[in-house]
């Protein structure tokens, strides 16, 4: 096995934002508040700007009519209006500059205290005359037309986003769908489906159909494996049966113990096969009953006939659990087999409440082993076995519902961890068997990596 090298651990980089911002209804959302807030902005500026200068034009256009009146008078003689006339209190500066330049103008400004529209013109010996036309009304309508807009747009915005969410809801939860089905599929429910493709044609159909199609595919293939996997074992017992019972008619001697050693490896093997297709095919029955983990893991240890530590920790004494003895003694035989075979001494099991430990001081797993977990018929070590032991401690540690993790330790070695469940969680976490099967067979060859 492949001595891993460890490098140096990057340190994750800190999220600036809450996990829930990265989703994809979040991130529809923000998209459509955007969205709409600018569109409204702009339509808002739009017809302010409109409703402004059509207002204030019709105010302007009011007061040069009224100057126009006012000249008429101030040339005729005749008296003109209170707050009207030659530089009346309140005119504007640039107003009356733009007046006495001989220009007429308008401009908003303030008289006793109220908003109007000022019109002023040129008169006699660098004077301006000028007038005033109310510029509340003016004002109130602007101010009406802009709390209008306000309110539609945040109607509009509220609304958008009410429909916007629920669409996009909808799309979210079908693919959370999906998603829940790949991981189905990928904890080995292969009868698992989406079945999207009845409700809708959009894009997220076409996903569901795409893995749907996968799904059934990838049945097929793992059922045509298994089927041949057990027919190849089936048919090799007879066989092997016959060859075995020649071979302990053989005189003896050294030819003979290596034929009687290759068969009983062959059928060692045999068994290991027909032990794994019937765990993938989820056809074993579990047998619980109350058992001491500890004597169960020193039983396990004597069956090996390996030199294997046992510790137990805890304070509250020996601890007792509900399990299939033989499926786990057949975990516990295979994780320390192989860490005999595979590791280095010492070798240590230890049971610390519902979890079993079994660590080794040699090169640890390798790099596949723990990302992808056991796979059968590889292994790093040159003629160490056919790499089925820990698929089958894997296997059965899936069948108790049980957790089986693998490890390279810190300071140097493996680390298989098994953590048996709770009295509530077993019912949610073992399979249902299907259909009866086969007694399992004893103890195989040790396991490889």
């Amino acid at each position: 096995m492949k001595n891993m090298q460890r490098g140096e651990r990057l340190r994750p980089r800190r999220r600036l934002l809450p996990a829930w911002t990265s989703t994809l209804t979040w991130k529809a959302t923000v998209f459509i508040t955007l969205m709409c807030c600018g569109l409204a902005a702009l339509l808002g500026c739009l017809v302010h700007g409109a409703m402004t200068r059509q207002t204030v034009g019709t105010a302007r256009e009011k007061a040069l009519t009224r100057l126009e009146r006012t000249v008429e008078a101030y040339e005729a003689g005749a008296r003109m209006p209170r707050g009207e006339g030659i530089d009346p209190p309140g005119l504007p500066p640039e107003l009356r500059a733009l007046a006495v330049g001989g220009k007429r103008g308008t401009a908003v400004g303030q008289h006793r205290g109220r908003p109007v529209m000022w019109a002023a013109g040129p008169a006699a010996q660098g004077t301006a005359i000028a007038v005033s036309v109310d510029f509340r009304a003016s004002e109130r309508t602007i101010a009406e037309l802009d709390r209008a807009i306000l309110g539609s747009s945040g109607l509009a915005i509220g609304g958008t986003l009410l429909i916007g969410a629920f669409v996009v809801t909808r799309i979210t939860r079908r693919l959370h769908l999906t998603a829940q089905v790949a991981r189905r599929i990928s904890a080995g429910d292969l009868d698992a489906r989406v079945d999207d493709s009845t409700r809708s044609k959009d894009e997220v159909a076409a996903v569901s159909r795409a893995l749907d199609t996968m799904a059934a595919s990838l049945q097929g293939k793992l059922e045509a494996e298994q089927r041949f996997t057990a027919d190849v074992a089936h048919e090799l017992r007879t066989p092997l049966t016959g060859l075995n019972a020649a071979a302990e008619l053989l005189p003896p001697g050294r030819p003979a113990e290596l034929v009687r050693d290759r068969v009983r490896a062959m059928r060692s093997l045999t068994e290991d096969l027909l032990e794994i297709s019937r765990l993938e095919t989820r056809s074993e029955r579990v047998e619980l009953d109350s058992h001491d983990l500890a004597e169960l893991a020193a039983h396990a240890i004597r069956a090996s006939g390996t030199d294997t530590a046992l510790e137990v920790r805890g304070s509250r004494g020996r601890p007792r659990v509900d399990t299939d003895r033989r499926r786990l003694e057949r975990i516990l035989g295979n994780l320390v087999a192989n860490a005999h075979r595979h590791g280095a001494p010492p070798v240590a099991l230890t049971v610390d409440g519902r979890t079993l430990t079994v660590t080794d001081s040699g090169p640890g797993y390798p790099e596949y082993l723990l990302t992808t977990g056991p796979q059968r018929f590889r292994t790093e070590g040159i003629g160490k076995g056919h790499g089925l032991g820990l698929t089958i401690a894997a296997g059965q540690a899936r069948t108790l519902g049980a957790t089986l993790t693998f490890h390279n330790r810190e300071a140097g070695g493996a680390e298989a961890r098994v953590t048996l469940p709770g009295p509530a969680a077993r019912g949610a976490t073992a399979p249902p068997p299907r259909r009866d099967g086969p007694p399992a067979p004893g103890p195989s060859a040790p396991p490889a990596r």
